[in-house]
């Protein structure tokens, strides 16, 4: 069986792109789940599946971040892992798409959960805003903040990869991937045409898919006047030949596989080289 994929809102699984694109698992807050139903149905995830690899937000709730550290804590198991990441929601819901695609490949759970580092390098996260006087997630100017009360202006912010903010009209342009993509695009209290009629063609997309906007997302961008999007590798096939090209390390802590510098399991970094035994006291 594939490992298990699991994220903390329904609304961060996206479609599948293909028939082999497994599901994603949802591990709901304190307040709509009991601890002994999650323990359950997180035991039972890890019997059918083996591993169970679970995506969540920076910004989620202290009391549903100590629950997934709780159920782990109580199962007395080293077969979960816990991605805590900086991305904005839409852009988890699209990682957590890139990993289900990639776990019914032929790699092992602990490549899959550290992949996630790898693939968000490729993820280009952002949104439209009306305002930008409530955002404190990206660097904002005060230039900037004082024109967010001026009526019609826009924003275009990118948070990932690297942070941008420019305003809708001027002759900056957001600065996109230079590798083919697809664009999805959750509107909010907001016209998405700039981002369907601009950005994408700026962009050169694929293709555009317009998907339900997360509710974390107004929260996360600091209005609900916003359209979210965000710019990823959509082939399967893209994602396996960058996954395989990175060298796999076995964790010096689990014991489990990874690539990268860090374990997706235990967050052990992976162990400097030791200095050759072979090497006599006082050689250069």
């Amino acid at each position: 069986m594939p490992t298990a994929i699991a994220v903390t809102s329904a609304d961060l699984v996206l479609p599948p792109t293909d028939r082999q694109t497994p599901t994603a698992a949802v591990l709901p807050p304190p307040g709509e789940q009991s601890l002994d139903a999650a323990l359950a149905e997180t035991n039972v995830l890890l019997e059918r599946h083996g591993y169970l690899v679970a995506l969540y937000p920076s910004s989620l709730a202290p009391a549903h971040e100590h629950r997934l550290h709780t159920v782990r804590s109580v199962l007395e198991t080293d077969r979960i892992a816990l991605l805590k990441l900086d991305l904005p929601p839409l852009g988890i819901a699209v990682l957590t798409r890139q990993l289900r695609q990639l776990s019914v490949c032929d790699f092992s759970a602990g490549v899959v959960a550290s992949a996630a580092r790898l693939l968000s390098h490729y993820v280009y996260a952002g949104a439209l805003l009306n305002s930008v006087a409530k955002l404190d997630r990206i660097p904002v100017t005060l230039k900037s903040h004082a024109k967010s009360w001026m009526p019609g202006t826009q924003f275009a912010v990118l948070s990932n990869p690297e942070p941008q903010l420019i305003k809708v009209g001027g002759e900056e342009k957001l600065t996109g991937p230079e590798f083919a993509t697809q664009l999805a695009v959750g509107a909010g209290q907001l016209s998405s045409s700039w981002v369907t009629e601009t950005l994408a063609p700026a962009w050169q997309v694929q293709g555009v898919q317009e998907v339900g906007l997360p509710a974390a997302s107004p929260l996360w961008w600091g209005t609900p006047k916003m359209v979210e999007f965000a710019a990823f590798l959509p082939d399967v096939s893209v994602l396996y030949q960058l996954v395989s090209s990175v060298r796999i390390e076995q964790c010096h802590w689990c014991g489990i596989q990874l690539i990268g510098d860090r374990c997706g399991f235990c967050s052990a970094p992976v162990a400097t080289a030791e200095p050759h035994a072979a090497l006599s006291r006082g050689s250069t």
